[in-house]
């Protein structure tokens, strides 16, 4: 998903998502950007109550 979908859901403008919400989600150890896009951690998954992806699909299926 990209940084303008995550800013229309939000309602928020793309500055505000990469300037103040990203970096706080990434300093929590929720988010991390790698080359293929923003992935969801583990510990995002278990603050949310979700189960964490196995392994194999957890790059693809927690893209952001």
């Amino acid at each position: 998903m990209g940084i303008e979908t995550i800013a229309a859901a939000l309602s928020e403008p793309r500055d505000a998502i990469e300037d103040i919400i990203e970096p706080y989600l990434i300093q929590q150890g929720f988010v991390q950007r790698t080359p293929r896009g923003r992935v969801l951690t583990p510990q995002a998954f278990r603050h949310m109550g979700l189960a964490v992806p196995s392994r194999e699909i957890a790059p693809e299926a927690a893209e952001v």
